[in-house]
């Protein structure tokens, strides 16, 4: 278990929180930090292109820059933050793994684990008054039938990632998609959101092949020759369509698609133009100055799930701010409140849907090089906020907090 401490301002930025502390002269050393815990998985499965293999800090090196930027805040008004690192693997016993984070005073414990790991911690921490912060569970059962009252998701859902990319191929007027899924549970339900998003925004999926993991290595000496011959005969004989959607969670082929199909067609989805919460050339709003911290601290780009977390870290620690307390029973009913909104970097401010506690956010689409787009897209309009119209929206919800 390792104790994170002030951040990452060892690491080169010592200077900016020496100045804080300066600046603020009711800072007091007495107060008992704020810890937040952070269970996360070690379990990552490998990925098609060598470039995109899992890194062992995923998520833990964005929570370790936002834990940096809170301290700096937080030093003007006398408050310090902590977090725990509790890395866990496959089978780990995840209420021990919560009883020792509650022993040492933590009631926020963010989490990257699946959609299992994520329901065993929120029922555990509902007996110890926790509230859990889910950073990359997609299932959108757990905004809908299982979502809980201590639940809180930064992670947007599959619906959401959905409806992001729908909106913008509706707008390209693509709107003939050919759907093609992958043979696991997780790439099921990413087909259903994408079945929903069709009919939500007028789109016609005119036919939906599988594409089944036969086994064997994802990097092979003949495996060019052989995606060469198979990918184009997985997309044979399809009736004419703008687009082709790929529903591949566990990376098995969405990767080997662009450039291979047997028509000359665009790819999106899990491949091509892809849905996600943050992309590594993303810049506009502040994004170079927040990309360039962080290479220069972790020696490489910022993923999806390190904005995830930074994401997690910062609505807590602009709770504290605009509260004027690290009481966590305050904190929390300041960002369930309508007051609350946290800024990241994504040119409007992020709030909580109080109807099943996810946080509201655009969806960059992104070519793996550039950000294409940014959803909610022009005309997609709401009688509250554009936000709403991507995933499930209030009237639709199945959700009763308890």
């Amino acid at each position: 278990m390792l104790s994170v401490r002030n951040g990452i301002s060892r690491r080169g930025v010592i200077g900016t929180l020496l100045a804080g502390a300066l600046a603020a002269p009711h800072a007091r050393a007495d107060v008992a930090p704020l810890r937040i815990g952070y269970i996360r998985t070690m379990v990552r499965h490998p990925m098609i292109s060598l470039l995109d293999q899992p890194t062992p800090d995923a998520g833990l090196a964005g929570a370790k820059l936002a834990l940096d930027d809170t301290n700096t805040t937080g030093a003007a008004v006398g408050q310090t933050f902590e977090l725990i690192d509790v890395p866990v693997r496959k089978g780990a016993d995840l209420p021990a793994a919560l009883d020792k984070l509650v022993g040492q005073g933590v009631r926020f414990v963010m989490t990257d684990l699946p959609v299992e790991g994520v329901l065993t911690l929120a029922d555990a921490a509902r007996a110890h008054g926790i509230t859990l912060i889910n950073l990359a569970a997609p299932d959108d059962s757990l905004r809908q039938q299982d979502c809980r009252g201590n639940l809180i998701h930064v992670a947007p859902t599959r619906s959401m990632l959905a409806d992001a990319l729908a909106q913008y191929l509706v707008w390209k007027k693509w709107t003939r998609w050919l759907l093609i899924v992958g043979s696991y549970p997780q790439d099921q339900l990413l087909a259903e959101a994408y079945r929903r998003s069709a009919k939500r925004f007028g789109a016609k999926i005119v036919q939906e092949k599988v594409s089944a993991d036969t086994g064997g290595s994802r990097q092979t000496d003949s495996g060019v020759v052989q995606t060469q011959q198979q990918m184009p005969v997985l997309t044979q004989g399809a009736p004419d369509y703008d687009v082709l959607i790929a529903a591949d969670e566990n990376e098995v082929f969405a990767g080997y698609l662009p450039f291979r199909t047997w028509d000359a067609r665009p790819v999106a989805g899990s491949a091509g133009l892809e849905p996600v919460t943050w992309d590594a050339s993303s810049e506009s709003w502040g994004g170079t100055q927040l990309q360039n911290r962080f290479v220069r601290l972790f020696n490489r780009r910022m993923m999806p799930l390190d904005m995830q977390a930074w994401t997690g870290i910062r609505m807590i620690g602009e709770a504290a701010t605009r509260s004027g307390s690290t009481d966590p029973e305050r904190l929390i009913a300041y960002i369930k409140s309508p007051d609350f909104g946290i800024a990241a970097y994504k040119g409007q401010l992020l709030t909580l849907r109080d109807w099943d506690l996810q946080l509201r956010q655009p969806i960059l689409l992104s070519d793996g090089r550039t950000v294409v787009s940014i959803s909610p897209q022009p005309g997609f309009l709401h009688q509250v906020t554009e936000l709403d119209t991507l995933g499930v929206d209030r009237p639709e919800t199945k959700c009763k907090l308890q």
